[in-house]
Order: C-alpha cells, then structure tokens, then sequence
C-alpha cells in the first residue's frame, strides 16, 4: 500500500472516533445542550464526506480515479462506522 493509503487510513481512524472523545461539533463549536443522535450522524456523514473528497484527491493526484459502484460507497461507510466502535464504547458503554 502506498504513504497516500496509510494516509487516508489512519486519518480514518483518527476522525472516526473525533465525536466521541468531546461534547463539541467537530471539536469546535460548544453545544449547550450536549449531542444528540442527529449531531453524532451530521458528524458521521460529514467525516465520510471529508474522507472521501481527500482520498479522491489523492487518487486523483496519483493517476487515473477509477469508476465506483455503490457497493464502494456502502463499504467504506460500513468500514467507517466499525473505525468509530472503540469510541462509541468508551462513550456509551463504560
């Protein structure tokens, strides 16, 4: 695998357990309410959304962007909420 996959790969790792280590959108904006379920999906979607457009990038960087089918997409969505799991029991089941 090339720097630009282990890139994207621990990056992954990294953003997909973001939400559940602060109270914060994104670490960013403070919520007075605290997060709900929509906030960690929004963060969800969004995660896979920056991930994708980076690895897009690279790939595009690095040659020809090869053609996806929906089962890519259903998969890497699957594989980022299994990155999420350590962060989702230290929040939710310790």
């Amino acid at each position: 695998m090339s720097i630009s996959g282990w890139f994207i790969l621990v990056l992954a790792l990294s953003m997909a357990n973001l939400p559940f280590v602060t109270n914060r959108f994104f670490g960013v904006i403070s919520l007075g309410h605290g997060k709900r379920i929509c906030v960690y999906l929004l963060e969800f979607g969004l995660t896979y959304l920056i991930l994708a457009t980076m690895a897009y990038a690279l790939e595009a960087r690095a040659g020809d962007v090869f053609v996806q089918g929906w089962q890519f997409y259903a998969i890497t969505v699957l594989l980022l909420a299994v990155f999420a799991f350590p962060g989702f029991v230290s929040q939710f089941l310790l």
